[in-house]
Protein backbone atom coordinates (compact mmCIF):
# COMPACT_ATOMS: atom_id res chain seq x y z
CA UNK A 1 0.00 0.00 0.00
CA UNK A 2 1.14 3.07 -1.05
CA UNK A 3 2.63 5.38 1.49
CA UNK A 4 1.80 8.93 2.50
CA UNK A 5 4.62 10.16 1.35
CA UNK A 6 7.51 8.23 -0.10
CA UNK A 7 11.30 9.31 -1.18
CA UNK A 8 14.14 7.61 -2.75
CA UNK A 9 17.71 8.79 -3.84
CA UNK A 10 18.70 8.18 -7.02
CA UNK A 11 21.94 8.26 -9.08
CA UNK A 12 21.52 10.65 -12.45
CA UNK A 13 21.26 7.87 -15.32
CA UNK A 14 17.36 7.00 -14.33
CA UNK A 15 14.85 8.74 -15.82
CA UNK A 16 11.96 8.75 -13.42
CA UNK A 17 8.83 8.78 -15.46
CA UNK A 18 5.35 9.47 -13.83
CA UNK A 19 2.71 7.06 -15.22
CA UNK A 20 4.88 3.52 -13.73
CA UNK A 21 6.14 2.41 -10.94
CA UNK A 22 9.86 3.30 -9.79
CA UNK A 23 11.91 0.13 -10.41
CA UNK A 24 15.47 1.29 -9.67
CA UNK A 25 16.78 0.46 -6.13
CA UNK A 26 17.95 3.41 -4.30
CA UNK A 27 21.97 5.11 -4.89
CA UNK A 28 22.46 6.66 -1.84
CA UNK A 29 26.43 7.46 -2.21
CA UNK A 30 29.23 8.11 -4.96
CA UNK A 31 32.48 9.76 -5.53
CA UNK A 32 33.66 12.89 -7.85
CA UNK A 33 37.22 14.47 -8.81
CA UNK A 34 37.90 18.24 -7.56
CA UNK A 35 36.59 20.64 -10.35
CA UNK A 36 34.11 18.02 -11.17
CA UNK A 37 30.22 18.54 -10.57
CA UNK A 38 28.36 16.12 -9.91
CA UNK A 39 24.39 14.82 -9.92
CA UNK A 40 21.94 12.93 -8.17
CA UNK A 41 18.30 12.67 -7.82
CA UNK A 42 15.47 12.12 -5.17
CA UNK A 43 12.11 10.81 -6.39
CA UNK A 44 9.01 11.16 -4.35
CA UNK A 45 5.46 10.34 -4.31
CA UNK A 46 2.45 11.01 -2.80
CA UNK A 47 -0.63 9.64 -1.82
CA UNK A 48 -2.89 12.34 -2.52
CA UNK A 49 -2.16 16.11 -4.27
CA UNK A 50 0.06 18.14 -1.86
CA UNK A 51 1.13 21.33 -3.38
CA UNK A 52 4.15 23.89 -2.78
CA UNK A 53 6.14 21.27 -0.82
CA UNK A 54 9.34 23.08 0.40
CA UNK A 55 12.63 21.06 -0.49
CA UNK A 56 15.96 22.23 1.05
CA UNK A 57 19.69 20.73 1.09
CA UNK A 58 21.74 20.50 3.87
CA UNK A 59 25.48 19.68 4.23
CA UNK A 60 27.90 21.06 6.54
CA UNK A 61 30.83 21.62 4.07
CA UNK A 62 28.96 21.72 0.52
CA UNK A 63 25.66 23.63 1.13
CA UNK A 64 26.50 26.57 -1.21
CA UNK A 65 27.59 24.06 -3.86
CA UNK A 66 24.20 22.71 -3.73
CA UNK A 67 21.33 23.02 -6.22
CA UNK A 68 18.58 21.72 -6.66
CA UNK A 69 15.71 21.49 -9.62
CA UNK A 70 12.78 20.21 -10.35
CA UNK A 71 12.52 17.58 -13.09
CA UNK A 72 9.73 18.60 -15.42
CA UNK A 73 7.96 16.25 -18.44
CA UNK A 74 7.88 17.30 -21.53
CA UNK A 75 5.22 15.91 -25.02
CA UNK A 76 6.95 13.61 -27.38
CA UNK A 77 4.99 12.46 -30.35
CA UNK A 78 8.33 11.19 -32.59
CA UNK A 79 9.45 8.91 -30.27
CA UNK A 80 11.47 7.39 -32.61
CA UNK A 81 12.01 6.72 -36.33
CA UNK A 82 10.06 3.37 -37.46
CA UNK A 83 12.82 0.96 -37.36
CA UNK A 84 14.81 1.36 -33.83
CA UNK A 85 16.93 -0.81 -32.10
CA UNK A 86 15.46 -2.15 -29.13
CA UNK A 87 18.00 -0.44 -26.39
CA UNK A 88 15.19 2.14 -25.46
CA UNK A 89 13.14 2.82 -22.21
CA UNK A 90 9.71 3.41 -24.64
CA UNK A 91 8.68 3.88 -27.87
CA UNK A 92 5.00 5.15 -27.20
CA UNK A 93 4.07 8.82 -27.09
CA UNK A 94 3.49 10.97 -23.71
CA UNK A 95 5.50 12.79 -21.30
CA UNK A 96 8.78 12.58 -20.39
CA UNK A 97 11.33 13.44 -17.92
CA UNK A 98 13.60 16.02 -19.28
CA UNK A 99 13.85 19.67 -18.45
CA UNK A 100 15.18 20.89 -15.09
CA UNK A 101 13.12 23.99 -13.40
CA UNK A 102 14.53 26.18 -10.90
CA UNK A 103 12.64 25.59 -8.37
CA UNK A 104 9.36 28.00 -7.56
CA UNK A 105 10.08 29.64 -3.78
CA UNK A 106 11.98 26.39 -3.26
CA UNK A 107 8.82 24.36 -3.63
CA UNK A 108 7.29 21.81 -5.38
CA UNK A 109 4.02 19.92 -5.95
CA UNK A 110 2.87 16.74 -5.75
CA UNK A 111 0.56 14.64 -8.02
CA UNK A 112 -1.46 11.97 -6.49
CA UNK A 113 0.80 8.29 -6.87
CA UNK A 114 2.79 9.85 -9.38
CA UNK A 115 6.41 9.39 -9.06
CA UNK A 116 8.35 12.77 -10.10
CA UNK A 117 11.94 13.65 -8.76
CA UNK A 118 13.97 16.72 -8.26
CA UNK A 119 17.62 16.99 -9.19
CA UNK A 120 20.64 18.10 -7.18
CA UNK A 121 23.60 19.41 -8.49
CA UNK A 122 26.57 19.68 -6.38
CA UNK A 123 29.33 22.09 -8.37
CA UNK A 124 32.90 20.94 -6.67
CA UNK A 125 35.37 23.41 -7.17
CA UNK A 126 39.19 22.95 -7.10
CA UNK A 127 42.22 22.55 -4.60
CA UNK A 128 41.74 24.64 -2.07
CA UNK A 129 38.11 25.32 -2.58
CA UNK A 130 36.72 21.82 -0.99
CA UNK A 131 37.88 19.51 1.30
CA UNK A 132 38.67 16.12 0.33
CA UNK A 133 36.92 13.76 1.91
CA UNK A 134 33.20 12.32 2.62
CA UNK A 135 30.77 14.85 2.44
CA UNK A 136 27.05 14.19 4.28
CA UNK A 137 23.98 16.22 2.15
CA UNK A 138 20.41 16.18 3.05
CA UNK A 139 17.11 16.24 0.86
CA UNK A 140 14.86 17.67 3.06
CA UNK A 141 10.50 17.73 2.30
CA UNK A 142 8.78 19.57 4.33
CA UNK A 143 5.23 20.88 3.82
CA UNK A 144 3.59 24.00 3.42
CA UNK A 145 2.74 24.24 7.58
CA UNK A 146 7.01 23.21 8.02
CA UNK A 147 5.92 19.64 9.02
CA UNK A 148 8.72 17.69 7.49
CA UNK A 149 7.52 14.84 4.97
CA UNK A 150 10.27 12.52 4.31
CA UNK A 151 14.15 13.23 3.48
CA UNK A 152 16.88 11.00 2.01
CA UNK A 153 21.05 11.02 2.69
CA UNK A 154 23.59 10.80 0.26
CA UNK A 155 27.09 10.73 0.86
CA UNK A 156 29.16 12.21 -1.52
CA UNK A 157 33.31 11.64 -1.50
CA UNK A 158 35.69 13.88 -3.15
CA UNK A 159 38.87 12.65 -3.83
CA UNK A 160 42.30 14.95 -3.20
CA UNK A 161 42.48 15.03 -7.50
CA UNK A 162 41.76 17.52 -9.95
CA UNK A 163 40.32 17.30 -13.23
CA UNK A 164 42.30 18.69 -16.07
CA UNK A 165 41.07 21.14 -18.03
CA UNK A 166 39.02 19.69 -21.19
CA UNK A 167 41.02 19.27 -24.29
CA UNK A 168 38.18 17.34 -26.52
CA UNK A 169 36.42 20.18 -28.27
CA UNK A 170 32.89 20.30 -27.99
CA UNK A 171 30.35 22.41 -30.11
CA UNK A 172 26.67 21.93 -30.40
CA UNK A 173 25.27 24.05 -32.35
CA UNK A 174 24.23 27.91 -31.24
CA UNK A 175 21.82 30.03 -32.95
CA UNK A 176 21.11 33.53 -32.66
CA UNK A 177 18.04 33.54 -34.88
CA UNK A 178 16.37 31.29 -32.61
CA UNK A 179 16.88 33.25 -29.35
CA UNK A 180 15.69 36.62 -30.88
CA UNK A 181 12.59 35.03 -32.60
CA UNK A 182 12.04 33.50 -29.28
CA UNK A 183 12.38 36.01 -26.90
CA UNK A 184 11.15 38.26 -29.39
CA UNK A 185 13.96 41.26 -29.18
CA UNK A 186 15.26 42.80 -32.59
CA UNK A 187 18.40 40.94 -34.00
CA UNK A 188 21.70 42.66 -32.26
CA UNK A 189 19.79 44.96 -30.75
CA UNK A 190 20.81 45.63 -27.04
CA UNK A 191 18.29 43.34 -25.45
CA UNK A 192 19.42 40.43 -28.12
CA UNK A 193 23.50 40.76 -26.72
CA UNK A 194 22.01 40.24 -23.43
CA UNK A 195 20.21 37.27 -24.09
CA UNK A 196 23.14 36.01 -26.06
CA UNK A 197 25.73 36.36 -23.13
CA UNK A 198 23.12 34.43 -20.74
CA UNK A 199 22.62 31.62 -23.15
CA UNK A 200 26.90 32.04 -24.09
CA UNK A 201 27.61 31.76 -20.15
CA UNK A 202 25.43 28.91 -19.98
CA UNK A 203 27.03 27.07 -22.94
CA UNK A 204 30.53 27.33 -21.46
CA UNK A 205 29.44 26.27 -17.99
CA UNK A 206 28.38 22.62 -19.43
CA UNK A 207 31.78 21.99 -21.13
CA UNK A 208 31.22 23.50 -24.63
CA UNK A 209 34.23 25.38 -26.09
CA UNK A 210 34.03 25.63 -29.21
CA UNK A 211 30.60 27.77 -30.58
CA UNK A 212 29.39 28.74 -34.11
CA UNK A 213 30.12 32.15 -34.94
CA UNK A 214 27.74 33.35 -38.09
CA UNK A 215 29.83 35.15 -40.39
CA UNK A 216 26.84 35.09 -42.91
CA UNK A 217 23.48 33.46 -42.17
CA UNK A 218 24.19 29.86 -41.61
CA UNK A 219 23.07 28.12 -44.75
CA UNK A 220 21.51 25.07 -42.11
CA UNK A 221 18.48 23.42 -42.31
CA UNK A 222 17.04 24.98 -45.00
CA UNK A 223 14.77 24.47 -47.92
CA UNK A 224 15.90 25.21 -51.40
CA UNK A 225 15.48 28.68 -51.83
CA UNK A 226 14.48 30.11 -48.53
CA UNK A 227 16.55 31.46 -45.92
CA UNK A 228 16.87 31.58 -42.03
CA UNK A 229 16.60 35.02 -40.28
CA UNK A 230 19.64 37.74 -40.51
CA UNK A 231 22.27 36.92 -38.58
CA UNK A 232 25.23 37.90 -39.96
CA UNK A 233 28.53 39.40 -38.18
CA UNK A 234 30.15 40.96 -40.92
CA UNK A 235 29.28 44.03 -42.47
CA UNK A 236 29.25 44.36 -45.79
CA UNK A 237 29.33 47.46 -48.59
CA UNK A 238 29.72 47.12 -52.23
CA UNK A 239 31.58 49.86 -54.17
CA UNK A 240 31.28 49.62 -58.21
CA UNK A 241 29.35 47.23 -59.98
CA UNK A 242 30.13 44.10 -62.32
CA UNK A 243 33.53 43.08 -62.28
CA UNK A 244 34.55 46.21 -61.11
CA UNK A 245 32.53 46.21 -57.68
CA UNK A 246 34.48 46.37 -54.68
CA UNK A 247 34.00 44.94 -51.24
CA UNK A 248 34.26 46.77 -48.05
CA UNK A 249 34.12 44.79 -44.43
CA UNK A 250 33.18 45.80 -41.10
CA UNK A 251 34.24 43.56 -38.28
CA UNK A 252 32.92 45.61 -35.38
CA UNK A 253 29.84 43.14 -34.74
CA UNK A 254 32.61 39.72 -34.87
CA UNK A 255 34.98 41.76 -32.51
CA UNK A 256 32.29 42.19 -29.58
CA UNK A 257 31.19 38.10 -30.14
CA UNK A 258 34.71 37.12 -29.78
CA UNK A 259 35.00 39.81 -26.76
CA UNK A 260 31.72 38.55 -25.45
CA UNK A 261 32.63 34.79 -26.15
CA UNK A 262 35.81 35.21 -24.41
CA UNK A 263 35.07 36.79 -20.89
CA UNK A 264 32.68 33.91 -20.69
CA UNK A 265 35.53 31.09 -21.09
CA UNK A 266 35.15 30.63 -24.63
CA UNK A 267 38.62 30.65 -26.69
CA UNK A 268 37.50 29.03 -29.80
CA UNK A 269 35.46 29.70 -32.87
CA UNK A 270 33.80 27.96 -35.68
CA UNK A 271 33.23 30.31 -38.80
CA UNK A 272 29.58 29.20 -40.38
CA UNK A 273 29.71 27.86 -43.65
CA UNK A 274 31.09 29.74 -46.75
CA UNK A 275 28.83 27.19 -48.93
CA UNK A 276 25.25 25.82 -48.76
CA UNK A 277 24.40 22.81 -47.13
CA UNK A 278 24.39 19.13 -48.74
CA UNK A 279 26.83 19.83 -51.40
CA UNK A 280 28.78 23.37 -51.39
CA UNK A 281 27.07 24.38 -54.75
CA UNK A 282 25.49 27.97 -53.51
CA UNK A 283 26.53 30.79 -51.24
CA UNK A 284 25.10 31.76 -48.07
CA UNK A 285 22.56 34.53 -47.68
CA UNK A 286 25.02 37.65 -47.59
CA UNK A 287 23.64 40.97 -47.17
CA UNK A 288 25.21 44.54 -47.53
CA UNK A 289 24.97 48.01 -48.28
CA UNK A 290 24.45 49.15 -51.79
CA UNK A 291 24.01 52.79 -52.77
CA UNK A 292 22.62 53.38 -49.28
CA UNK A 293 20.41 49.66 -48.82
CA UNK A 294 20.79 47.18 -46.95
CA UNK A 295 19.92 44.61 -49.82
CA UNK A 296 20.85 40.59 -50.57
CA UNK A 297 23.78 39.80 -52.76
CA UNK A 298 24.47 36.98 -52.67
CA UNK A 299 21.72 33.27 -52.06
CA UNK A 300 20.70 30.34 -53.43
CA UNK A 301 20.88 32.03 -57.11
CA UNK A 302 24.20 32.21 -56.79
CA UNK A 303 26.36 29.75 -58.25
CA UNK A 304 29.33 29.00 -56.06
CA UNK A 305 31.98 28.28 -58.11
CA UNK A 306 30.72 31.35 -60.49
CA UNK A 307 32.93 34.51 -61.45
CA UNK A 308 31.05 36.76 -58.69
CA UNK A 309 31.05 35.09 -55.78
CA UNK A 310 34.68 33.57 -56.13
CA UNK A 311 35.95 37.31 -56.26
CA UNK A 312 33.66 38.25 -53.10
CA UNK A 313 35.62 35.10 -51.52
CA UNK A 314 39.46 36.43 -52.53
CA UNK A 315 38.87 39.67 -51.23
CA UNK A 316 36.99 38.31 -47.86
CA UNK A 317 39.32 35.32 -46.43
CA UNK A 318 42.70 37.64 -46.83
CA UNK A 319 41.19 40.24 -44.75
CA UNK A 320 39.23 37.54 -42.36
CA UNK A 321 42.97 35.84 -41.68
CA UNK A 322 44.08 39.07 -41.14
CA UNK A 323 41.39 40.16 -38.75
CA UNK A 324 42.15 36.20 -36.64
CA UNK A 325 45.66 37.17 -36.40
CA UNK A 326 45.08 41.04 -35.07
CA UNK A 327 43.01 39.31 -32.26
CA UNK A 328 45.42 36.26 -31.57
CA UNK A 329 43.04 33.70 -32.74
CA UNK A 330 45.46 31.54 -35.18
CA UNK A 331 45.20 28.75 -32.97
CA UNK A 332 41.48 29.65 -32.30
CA UNK A 333 39.54 29.56 -35.58
CA UNK A 334 38.22 26.29 -37.57
CA UNK A 335 36.19 26.84 -40.93
CA UNK A 336 33.15 25.27 -42.46
CA UNK A 337 32.83 24.69 -46.03
CA UNK A 338 29.43 22.60 -46.39
CA UNK A 339 27.48 20.52 -44.48
CA UNK A 340 27.26 16.85 -44.61
CA UNK A 341 28.32 16.69 -48.55
CA UNK A 342 27.84 13.45 -50.43
CA UNK A 343 29.90 11.49 -53.18
CA UNK A 344 27.49 12.74 -55.58
CA UNK A 345 28.52 16.45 -54.32
CA UNK A 346 32.65 15.63 -54.85
CA UNK A 347 33.35 17.65 -57.81
CA UNK A 348 31.44 21.14 -56.09
CA UNK A 349 32.83 20.27 -52.57
CA UNK A 350 36.63 19.99 -54.24
CA UNK A 351 36.06 23.39 -55.95
CA UNK A 352 34.80 25.43 -52.79
CA UNK A 353 37.97 23.66 -50.99
CA UNK A 354 40.68 24.16 -53.27
CA UNK A 355 39.68 27.77 -53.24
CA UNK A 356 39.13 28.33 -50.09
CA UNK A 357 42.55 27.00 -49.10
CA UNK A 358 44.17 29.24 -51.58
CA UNK A 359 43.39 31.98 -50.21
CA UNK A 360 44.43 30.93 -46.52
CA UNK A 361 47.87 32.73 -45.49
CA UNK A 362 48.54 29.73 -42.69
CA UNK A 363 47.29 26.73 -41.38
CA UNK A 364 43.85 27.01 -40.81
CA UNK A 365 41.70 23.60 -39.86
CA UNK A 366 38.78 23.09 -41.98
CA UNK A 367 35.78 20.59 -40.50
CA UNK A 368 32.52 19.63 -41.61
CA UNK A 369 30.59 17.01 -40.74
CA UNK A 370 30.73 13.84 -43.68
CA UNK A 371 30.47 10.21 -44.13
CA UNK A 372 32.19 9.51 -47.57
CA UNK A 373 36.06 8.65 -46.48
CA UNK A 374 37.12 10.14 -50.19
CA UNK A 375 36.83 13.54 -49.09
CA UNK A 376 39.48 12.78 -46.45
CA UNK A 377 41.59 10.55 -48.44
CA UNK A 378 42.15 13.42 -51.02
CA UNK A 379 42.69 16.07 -48.80
CA UNK A 380 39.86 18.54 -49.01
CA UNK A 381 39.62 19.11 -45.20
CA UNK A 382 42.06 18.33 -42.43
CA UNK A 383 39.50 17.47 -39.40
CA UNK A 384 36.94 15.34 -41.11
CA UNK A 385 33.82 15.10 -38.43
CA UNK A 386 32.17 11.85 -38.74
CA UNK A 387 29.02 10.31 -38.19
CA UNK A 388 29.58 7.37 -35.22
CA UNK A 389 27.31 5.70 -37.79
CA UNK A 390 29.89 5.53 -40.38
CA UNK A 391 33.54 6.61 -38.24
CA UNK A 392 34.61 2.88 -38.09
CA UNK A 393 35.61 3.29 -41.92
CA UNK A 394 37.89 6.34 -40.29
CA UNK A 395 39.39 4.82 -37.64
CA UNK A 396 40.68 1.39 -39.75
CA UNK A 397 41.84 4.08 -41.88
CA UNK A 398 43.67 5.78 -38.93
CA UNK A 399 41.97 9.52 -40.20
CA UNK A 400 44.04 11.83 -37.37
CA UNK A 401 42.97 14.02 -36.31
CA UNK A 402 39.39 13.03 -36.01
CA UNK A 403 36.28 13.88 -34.90
CA UNK A 404 32.77 12.50 -34.45
CA UNK A 405 29.36 13.64 -34.60
CA UNK A 406 25.63 12.16 -34.35
CA UNK A 407 21.91 13.46 -35.27
CA UNK A 408 19.12 11.99 -36.10
CA UNK A 409 20.25 9.05 -37.76
CA UNK A 410 22.16 7.30 -35.50
CA UNK A 411 18.86 5.53 -33.61
CA UNK A 412 19.88 1.79 -34.85
CA UNK A 413 23.02 -0.44 -33.58
CA UNK A 414 23.16 0.72 -30.17
CA UNK A 415 24.75 3.84 -31.27
CA UNK A 416 25.26 6.70 -28.80
CA UNK A 417 22.57 9.69 -28.45
CA UNK A 418 20.11 11.46 -26.63
CA UNK A 419 16.68 11.44 -27.72
CA UNK A 420 14.12 11.08 -24.95
CA UNK A 421 12.99 7.96 -25.23
CA UNK A 422 16.73 6.30 -24.86
CA UNK A 423 18.54 5.86 -21.41
CA UNK A 424 20.66 8.20 -20.17
CA UNK A 425 23.33 5.52 -20.10
CA UNK A 426 22.85 5.80 -23.94
CA UNK A 427 23.21 9.35 -23.92
CA UNK A 428 26.82 9.21 -21.38
CA UNK A 429 28.29 6.48 -23.12
CA UNK A 430 29.52 8.32 -25.75
CA UNK A 431 32.70 9.85 -23.17
CA UNK A 432 34.47 6.60 -23.42
CA UNK A 433 33.91 5.95 -27.13
CA UNK A 434 35.23 9.47 -27.55
CA UNK A 435 38.10 8.67 -25.00
CA UNK A 436 39.05 5.10 -26.66
CA UNK A 437 39.32 5.84 -30.10
CA UNK A 438 41.54 9.84 -29.23
CA UNK A 439 38.37 11.61 -31.35
CA UNK A 440 39.73 15.41 -30.77
CA UNK A 441 36.19 16.89 -31.20
CA UNK A 442 32.80 16.32 -31.16
CA UNK A 443 29.75 18.08 -33.19
CA UNK A 444 26.05 18.23 -32.81
CA UNK A 445 23.40 20.16 -34.94
CA UNK A 446 21.32 21.45 -31.79
CA UNK A 447 21.78 23.71 -28.81
CA UNK A 448 19.06 25.50 -29.19
CA UNK A 449 17.12 24.74 -32.45
CA UNK A 450 13.91 25.81 -32.02
CA UNK A 451 12.42 26.34 -35.37
CA UNK A 452 10.44 23.46 -37.30
CA UNK A 453 12.64 20.82 -40.18
CA UNK A 454 14.04 22.97 -42.25
CA UNK A 455 13.56 26.47 -40.28
CA UNK A 456 9.95 26.78 -41.62
CA UNK A 457 8.30 28.17 -38.86
CA UNK A 458 8.98 29.02 -35.30
CA UNK A 459 7.71 26.72 -32.42
CA UNK A 460 7.08 26.26 -29.33
CA UNK A 461 9.83 23.94 -27.51
CA UNK A 462 7.91 23.10 -24.30
CA UNK A 463 4.82 21.60 -26.44
CA UNK A 464 6.71 20.88 -30.02
CA UNK A 465 9.96 18.73 -29.06
CA UNK A 466 10.47 17.03 -32.44
CA UNK A 467 10.69 19.93 -34.95
CA UNK A 468 7.31 19.38 -36.69
CA UNK A 469 7.20 15.35 -36.43
CA UNK A 470 10.71 15.40 -38.10
CA UNK A 471 13.03 14.64 -35.55
CA UNK A 472 12.40 12.54 -33.17
CA UNK A 473 12.28 14.21 -29.26
CA UNK A 474 15.59 15.56 -27.48
CA UNK A 475 17.10 15.74 -31.48
CA UNK A 476 17.00 19.62 -32.00
CA UNK A 477 17.91 21.35 -29.13
CA UNK A 478 19.20 20.65 -25.40
CA UNK A 479 17.77 23.45 -23.97
CA UNK A 480 14.46 25.17 -23.21
CA UNK A 481 14.04 29.12 -23.39
CA UNK A 482 13.35 30.54 -19.92
CA UNK A 483 12.12 33.88 -18.64
CA UNK A 484 15.49 35.28 -17.94
CA UNK A 485 17.54 32.49 -19.57
CA UNK A 486 18.03 28.88 -20.59
CA UNK A 487 16.39 26.19 -18.74
CA UNK A 488 18.70 23.19 -18.83
CA UNK A 489 17.40 19.94 -19.58
CA UNK A 490 18.54 15.97 -18.38
CA UNK A 491 20.17 15.01 -21.22
CA UNK A 492 22.58 18.21 -20.99
CA UNK A 493 23.45 17.23 -17.49
CA UNK A 494 23.90 13.59 -18.85
CA UNK A 495 26.33 15.08 -21.57
CA UNK A 496 28.40 17.07 -19.61
CA UNK A 497 28.72 13.87 -17.28
CA UNK A 498 30.03 12.20 -20.75
CA UNK A 499 32.81 14.99 -21.10
CA UNK A 500 33.87 14.78 -17.63
CA UNK A 501 34.49 10.71 -18.13
CA UNK A 502 36.80 11.72 -20.64
CA UNK A 503 38.67 14.09 -18.52
CA UNK A 504 39.02 12.14 -15.71
CA UNK A 505 39.76 9.20 -18.08
CA UNK A 506 42.88 11.58 -19.46
CA UNK A 507 44.32 11.89 -15.68
CA UNK A 508 44.25 8.15 -15.30
CA UNK A 509 46.05 7.81 -18.15
CA UNK A 510 48.64 10.33 -17.18
CA UNK A 511 49.16 7.72 -14.46
CA UNK A 512 49.33 4.61 -15.80
CA UNK A 513 49.36 4.88 -19.83
CA UNK A 514 46.74 4.72 -22.55
CA UNK A 515 46.81 1.02 -22.78
CA UNK A 516 46.14 0.36 -18.87
CA UNK A 517 43.28 2.99 -19.28
CA UNK A 518 41.68 1.52 -21.92
CA UNK A 519 42.19 -2.11 -20.05
CA UNK A 520 40.37 -1.08 -17.17
CA UNK A 521 37.74 0.37 -19.46
CA UNK A 522 37.46 -3.11 -20.83
CA UNK A 523 38.18 -5.78 -17.91
CA UNK A 524 34.54 -6.55 -17.62
CA UNK A 525 33.20 -6.54 -20.77
CA UNK A 526 32.45 -9.14 -23.58
CA UNK A 527 34.62 -7.28 -26.21
CA UNK A 528 36.91 -4.34 -27.29
CA UNK A 529 34.74 -1.22 -26.63
CA UNK A 530 33.31 0.64 -30.30
CA UNK A 531 30.69 2.66 -30.94
CA UNK A 532 28.29 -0.11 -31.51
CA UNK A 533 29.50 -2.20 -29.00
CA UNK A 534 29.61 -1.42 -25.02
CA UNK A 535 28.05 -2.65 -21.73
CA UNK A 536 24.55 -1.73 -21.91
CA UNK A 537 22.92 0.52 -18.94
CA UNK A 538 23.93 2.06 -16.23
CA UNK A 539 25.23 0.08 -13.44
CA UNK A 540 28.85 -0.61 -15.79
CA UNK A 541 28.87 3.27 -16.59
CA UNK A 542 28.94 4.08 -12.41
CA UNK A 543 31.58 0.85 -11.90
CA UNK A 544 33.93 2.45 -14.10
CA UNK A 545 33.81 5.65 -12.85
CA UNK A 546 34.31 4.51 -9.23
CA UNK A 547 37.08 2.07 -10.56
CA UNK A 548 38.36 5.16 -12.24
CA UNK A 549 38.26 8.02 -9.05
CA UNK A 550 39.66 5.08 -6.92
CA UNK A 551 42.84 4.39 -9.14
CA UNK A 552 43.46 8.08 -9.66
CA UNK A 553 43.60 8.55 -5.68
CA UNK A 554 45.99 5.94 -5.26
CA UNK A 555 48.10 7.35 -7.92
CA UNK A 556 48.20 10.87 -6.76
CA UNK A 557 48.59 8.82 -3.23
CA UNK A 558 51.67 7.56 -4.77
CA UNK A 559 50.29 3.49 -4.34
CA UNK A 560 52.31 2.13 -6.82
CA UNK A 561 50.11 -0.85 -7.13
CA UNK A 562 47.93 1.43 -9.34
Amino acid sequence: MTQTFETRCMHSLVKVFADEELNESACVEGSALLGEYYSFQVAYRAAYLMKNIRVVAESPDLADAVSIRSVGLAPSELTNYNDPDDYLLRATPGLYPDPLYPLENGTVHALPKQWRSVWVTVKLGGAGDVAPGDHAIVIRFADESGVELGSESFRLRVMDAELPEQRLLHTEWFYFDCLATQYKVEIFSEAHWRIIETYVAHYAEYGMNLILTPLFSPPLELDYGKYRPTVQLIGVKCVGNGPEREYRFDYSLLERWVELCRRNGIQRFEFSHLFTQWGAKHAPKIMAEVEGEYVQIFGWETDAAGEEYKRFLVRFIPELVQFIRLNGLERSCYFHLSDEPTLHDLASYTSASTLVRSLFDGDFPIIDALSEYAFYEKGLLTHPVVSTEHIHTYIAGEADPLWAYYCCCEYKHNESNRFFNMPSARNRIIGVQLYKHNIQGFLHWGYNHWYSQRSRRAIDPFTVTDADHAFPSGDAFLVYPGKDGPIGSIRLEVLREAFQDVRALQLLESCIGKEATVALLEEDMAGPLTFRDYEKGSAWLLRMRERVNQLIYACKQGDLSC
